[in-house]
């Protein structure tokens, strides 16, 4: 009974330090941005107020914890997931191009967010040192300096891997997410008046008094549930119960926070940095140790985003739609514990471009949520297709309810492009214009590549083979498919009589589940010749060599394909590059070096 109880407050824990970082943090920002643009006056409080309160209700709690955590693969949630459900069900080539092209869209608006996230909590959190006696003038190039240096060590500690310090997270996260409730209940009982916005009248009269001025705060108000999409793209972490169950623990600490700031704000309307200098009007002697804790949180916060973009690539490497990359296993238990360099460099890069380009959190603000309400309404529209196609279509009309307020939230948020907003537009097309590229550039190499199919291959194989000249010992041949040879194997065995006394043509297929490992070696589809296949999960860590001990097959030399691409084409010419500088597949599986040969084969694209 002990060990049930402890599970089930240690996933609570935990989720509140791996999942729910970036939710939590946002009342550091949310309703100081947004008194920025409408009058702190009671009926203009209550009514911010109950959007928030509302928007946590139906973006995060239904859409992400009701709707999306429904849908899952073996305990796996996020973007890719999605798609993968959906082109399961569809029946059209048409409708899976439109499902794969939402997913590609979801996916890169989510790593763009992966930049201005850890941007804008960092900063902001930082920005509360000026309440500090005698640091009220510090100027904002020393906050940036600030924010920046502990950006720089968040990203060098990545190559240890969450699993080193989430144990940490958790307990750290409970203590904020404690301050947040404690402090916005001290606030409350000075007001109780303000309790009233919970009721969701205020957020009506506050939209039909202000039009469109009212409507376009939703710009702002969705600040209050960036991060909740991270509900079900970490499901796969911690699984669906603790997070649910610590979901509810969390939105009650939002909600009585942000009422405390509104009180706060009715109290004291002049007041600019709200959640700091309610905390310390309440108690000043422990506003630095709650400065500390803030930006412990933030950096959570940001730990926790940095893990989601590495998943989410590492998913995008192994469903095809990203080049492979040099991954790194950062745990030995957790399997989706993982480090990949290049990203988390160029990540760095990015997150200090983007402190120094904005300077300050509020106008950071001004870029922030059209990534997030895009990641949402990309979301409501796959979730509403797939349950118009399976036995619950009674959650359509709740879908499609919820993706209509998604794209309100998205219109809203369409007049902060000329406001620095077209910069999250700009990060996430890096992203996609490398996915649509290496997608269809994989297809056209394929086709240029002109394979040969298996029975006219054996025509030739077996002349060869019948002479004897064989070289003693297993030779390992990588193939995309065993039916299907490509050039360079005709180049080895055909051309250079490169033939030993067993070849294996091994191929390796990712299955849409995230994880399973199936194996099956087809012995002597020619003679001396043998098939091994892998079926694995998208999510899976594989060790090919251990696989093939497994099934009687030592090898002595393992041959692989480089294409070198020759093209006039200038999109062709951007995917030889990225082809170039992208890890090969026997470097992204880790096979022994001393064994490796690899065979260039020419291409014209």
């Amino acid at each position: 009974m002990k060990t049930e109880a402890q599970s089930y407050w240690g996933g609570i824990i935990k989720s509140m330090g791996l999942v729910f970082g970036d939710i939590g943090t946002s009342p550091i920002y949310t309703l100081t941005v947004i008194m920025t643009l409408t009058k702190p006056d009671a009926e203009h409080v209550l009514g911010i107020l109950s959007l928030i309160v509302w928007t946590l209700i139906i973006l995060v709690t239904v859409e992400y914890a009701w709707l999306a955590m429904s849908l899952g693969r073996k305990g796996e949630g996020g973007t890719i997931v999605l798609k993968e459900i959906l082109i399961r069900l569809l029946k059209s080539g048409r409708q899976a191009a439109f499902a794969g092209f939402l997913a590609f869209l979801g996916v890169s608006l989510l790593l763009g967010d992966g930049v201005i996230t850890p941007a804008i909590s960092i900063l902001s959190a930082v920005e509360g040192m000026r309440l500090i006696p005698g640091l009220e003038d510090l100027a904002q190039g020393g906050l940036i300096l600030v924010a920046a240096v502990i950006a720089v060590f968040l990203f060098i500690f990545q190559f240890k891997g969450t699993d080193k310090v989430a144990s940490a997270f958790g307990p750290i996260m409970v203590v904020w997410f404690s301050a947040l409730t404690v402090s916005g209940l001290v606030s409350i009982i000075g007001t109780p008046t303000v309790v009233q916005a919970i009721s969701p009248h205020h957020a009506v009269l506050f939209l039909k008094h202000n039009g469109l001025a009212g409507f376009f705060v939703l710009s702002e108000v969705i600040l209050c549930a960036t991060g909740g999409e991270a509900l079900y793209a970490d499901m796969g972490h911690l699984g669906r119960k603790p997070i649910i169950r610590a979901w509810y623990f969390v939105f009650c600490a939002l909600v009585i926070n942000y009422l405390g700031q509104g009180a706060f704000i009715l109290r004291n309307p002049e007041a600019k940095n709200i959640l700091f200098s309610m905390v310390k009007s309440q108690v000043p002697l422990l506003y630095i140790p709650f400065l500390l804790l803030t930006i412990s949180a933030t950096i959570i916060a940001s730990q926790a985003l940095i893990s989601g973009v590495f998943s989410i690539v590492y998913q995008g490497i192994t469903t095809r739609i990203l080049p492979l990359m040099k991954v790194d296993y950062t745990s030995t238990h957790l399997k989706s514990q993982i480090y990949i360099g290049s990203v988390n460099w160029s990540l760095l890069v990015a997150v200090i471009f983007i402190m120094i380009l904005f300077q300050r959190s509020e106008n950071l603000a001004a870029a922030y949520g059209l990534a997030v309400t895009g990641t949402m309404f990309i979301t409501g529209i796959m979730m509403t297709m797939i349950f118009s196609r399976t036995t619950k279509k009674w959650k359509v009309p709740i879908a499609l309810a919820v993706t209509v307020i998604d794209l309100a939230y998205l219109i809203a948020n369409l007049h902060k492009l000329p406001h620095g907003g077209y910069w999250s537009l700009v990060l996430a097309s890096i992203p996609l214009a490398i996915m649509v590229i290496w997608t269809r550039g994989q297809r056209a190499l394929y086709r240029s590549l002109k394979p040969l199919d298996l029975d006219t291959f054996l025509l030739s194989y077996e002349q060869i083979y019948a002479k004897g000249h064989n070289i003693p010992g297993t030779g390992l041949f990588f193939v995309r498919e065993t039916h299907v040879v490509p050039p360079y194997v005709i180049h080895c065995i055909i051309r250079s009589n490169i033939i030993y006394e067993r070849n294996v043509f091994v191929s390796l297929t990712r299955t849409d589940e995230p994880f399973d490992v199936r194996t099956k070696l087809a012995r002597r589809i020619g003679t001396g010749l043998d098939a091994f296949e892998v079926n694995a999960g998208y999510m899976e860590r594989l060790d090919i060599e251990k696989l093939l001990k497994k099934n009687g097959v030592e090898e002595k030399v393992i041959f692989y394909g480089i294409e070198d691409i020759d093209t006039s084409n200038p999109v062709w010419r951007i995917f030889a590059t990225i082809k170039r500088q992208s890890a090969n597949f026997v470097q992204f599986n880790k096979l022994p070096v001393s064994k490796l040969q690899g065979v260039v084969t020419r291409v014209e694209m």
